[in-house]
C-alpha cells in the first residue's frame, strides 16, 4: 500500500501549520484538514511569543518576512527578560544570540564566571548584542559580519491575523477542507483510526491521521497510550492570557516576574499569568492545563501534534516550536506506505528526547531560582529529573555542560539562565589559567563598550519595522 491520504484533523496555528507544511513539502499526497477550532487549554494554538525555529519552518514552505510577520501584525522578539527569579539578584534577558567570545584562546563562559567569583564581571547579558538590543529596543535582523552578527530572532503574532494567513497559504498549494465537529472515531480490528465521522455525518478516511486537537487528542486519546506527567516538576497548572491590540514601541522582548504561586509576562502582543492552584491562588477565568507528555505520539496510523503530544507551560515559549518540530520530523520520517512499527519507534524516540529536554530547561528556572514564599521553597527542595540533575551536577563542579541528542535549547541559552540565575561553577576550567585576570576583565570592558557603540547605531524596533513596511509597499 502506498500512502496517499492524510487527513489534519484541528484547526488553529498547528493544524494550519501541519496542513500547509504537509501540502507544500510533499505535494504529490492529497491532504484534508478538518479545522476544528483549538480548545482553550491547547496552549500550541493560544500562546503568541514564538523561537527563532519558526523562521526556519516558514522558509521551508517559502513563506517570507514580508507575509509572516509585516502583513500579519506580528512583533521580533529577540528574548526574554527575567525579573525576581532570585530575590535580591538583578534582572536577566535570555537572548537569542552568543554573549562573548574566546580570549587568548580560553573559552569565554569560564573567564567571566572567573571574575564574576571575584566579583568583577559585568552582567552576563551586558556582554550579549542581542540582550542589549532587546533591553534598549532596538532591533535589527542578523548582519553580514560584525557583533550584530550572531543573534537570531522569535516572533510575537497576532494570532488571528497569522492564522489566517497559514488557512490561505495551505489552501493556495491545495489543501482540502471539510468544515463540522468531529462526532464519533472508528477503529479498525488493530486498534488503528478507520474513519472520522463528523457532527454532518460525513465519513472521512485516510491513509494517515494527523491529530492536532489539543490536550484531548479527540484521536489520538482513543488508543490507550501511556502519558508522562511532568507535574511534580513544573506544577503551574492555570493560565490566564489576555491579548492585546500591540503595542508598537514595545521592547522586542517579554517581560517575565515571578511571583509568589508562579509568574507572569507581558510582550508586544499577549499579557499572561501562570500559576499553581493547589499553592492557594485565584485569579478569574484561568483555565487549566498539564504538563506532560505521551509516551508514543507516533501509534499505529495516528500521528499526536503540538497538545495533542506534549504540554508544557509557556515559559520560555517552546509550545508551538514543539509542534513545528513533530511536523518537520512527521515529513522527514513519512512511510512511502503503510506505517512501519520501527519508523514509528525511531519518531517517538526522537519526539520524546526532544520534549523532556525542553522539560529539562524549564526546570531550569525553577531549580535554580530562589524566592522566600512556600511556593518557591517547594521548588527548591523538589527533586529533579535525573537527566537534568546530572547536568547541573556537572556545571556547578566545573562549569561544564552535557551534549543532548534533539536540544531545542543551545548552550548560549543554558549558559544566560544559570548565570542570570547567579549559578556559578565551584571550579573554573584550567584553560582560563592562560589569559591572566586583568588581561581579561580589559578585555571584558572592550566587548561590553564596543557593543554598546555598535547598538547606538541600530534603530528602534518601531523604526525597523516601519521601514521594512515602507519598502514592503514600495516594491507592491
Amino acid at each position: 500500500m502506498s500512502l496517499r491520504t492524510i487527513l489534519v484533523v484541528g484547526g488553529g496555528m498547528v493544524g494550519w501549520s501541519a496542513a500547509a507544511a504537509l501540502k507544500r513539502r510533499l505535494p504529490q499526497l492529497d491532504i484534508t484538514i478538518v479545522p476544528v477550532a483549538p480548545p482553550a487549554d491547547a496552549l500550541a494554538d493560544r500562546i503568541a511569543s514564538t523561537l527563532p525555529s519558526i523562521l526556519g519552518f516558514h522558509g521551508d514552505l517559502g513563506i517570507g518576512l514580508g507575509d509572516a510577520v509585516l502583513r500579519t501584525g506580528s512583533h521580533y522578539r529577540l528574548g526574554t527578560l527575567f525579573r525576581d527569579w532570585v530575590e535580591g539578584a538583578p534582572d536577566y534577558v535570555h537572548a537569542y544570540g552568543r554573549a562573548g567570545m574566546p580570549i587568548g584562546g580560553a573559552p569565554f563562559p569560564s573567564l567571566w564566571a572567573r571574575a564574576a567569583l571575584a566579583g568583577a564581571a559585568p552582567p552576563f547579558d551586558a556582554l550579549s548584542a542581542a540582550a542589549m538590543m532587546a533591553r534598549t529596543g532596538r532591533f535589527v535582523t542578523p548582519q553580514a559580519d560584525g557583533l550584530l552578527s550572531e543573534h537570531s530572532f522569535g516572533l510575537a503574532l497576532d494570532i488571528p491575523r497569522y492564522t489566517a494567513m497559514l488557512m490561505a497559504f495551505a489552501r493556495h498549494v491545495g489543501v482540502q477542507g471539510h468544515l463540522g465537529e468531529v462526532a464519533h472515531v472508528e477503529q479498525d480490528a488493530r486498534g488503528d483510526i478507520a474513519a472520522v465521522v463528523l457532527d454532518n455525518g460525513t465519513r472521512l478516511t485516510a491513509d494517515l491521521y494527523c491529530d492536532c486537537t489539543g490536550p484531548a487528542a479527540r484521536l489520538h486519546g482513543t488508543m490507550a497510550v501511556p502519558h508522562e506527567s511532568w507535574q511534580a516538576w513544573l506544577p503551574c497548572d492555570r493560565i490566564v492570557l489576555d491579548d492585546i491590540a500591540g503595542d508598537d514601541e514595545a521592547a522586542p522582548m517579554e517581560r517575565v516576574t515571578a511571583t509568589n504561586h508562579g509568574w507572569r509576562w507581558v510582550s508586544a502582543r499577549q499579557r499572561g499569568t501562570v500559576y499553581c492552584a493547589a499553592s492557594g491562588a485565584r485569579h478569574e477565568g484561568a483555565v487549566a492545563f498539564r504538563s506532560g507528555a505521551t509516551l508514543e505520539p507516533w501509534r499505529g496510523n495516528v500521528v499526536a501534534i503540538g497538545d495533542a503530544a506534549v504540554g508544557v507551560e509557556p515559559l520560555e515559549w517552546s509550545n508551538l516550536h514543539l509542534a513545528h518540530s513533530a511536523i518537520d520530523r512527521l515529513i522527514a520520517m513519512l512511510p512511502a506506505g503503510r506505517p512501519h512499527p520501527l519508523e514509528a519507534a525511531e519518531y517517538n524516540r526522537q519526539a520524546l528526547a526532544e520534549a523532556r529536554r525542553v522539560r529539562d530547561f524549564l526546570v531550569l528556572h525553577y531549580a535554580t531560582a530562589r524566592r522566600d514564599t512556600p511556593f518557591w521553597q517547594a521548588r527548591a527542595q523538589a527533586s529533579l529529573p535525573e537527566s537534568l540533575a546530572h547536568t547541573l551536577r556537572l556545571f556547578r563542579e566545573r562549569g561544564r555542560l552535557p551534549y543532548y541528542e534533539e536540544e531545542t535549547f543551545d548552550r548560549d541559552s543554558w549558559l544566560a539562565v544559570l548565570f542570570g540565575q547567579q549559578v556559578l561553577p565551584r571550579r573554573i576550567d584550567p584553560l582560563t589559567d592562560a589569559v591572566p585576570p586583568d588581561e581579561a576583565a580589559a578585555a571584558l570592558a572592550s566587548l561590553r563598550d564596543s557593543i554598546a557603540q555598535a547598538i547606538e547605531r541600530v534603530p528602534t524596533a518601531a523604526r525597523f519595522r516601519a521601514l521594512q513596511m515602507e519598502r514592503l509597499h514600495e516594491r507592491a
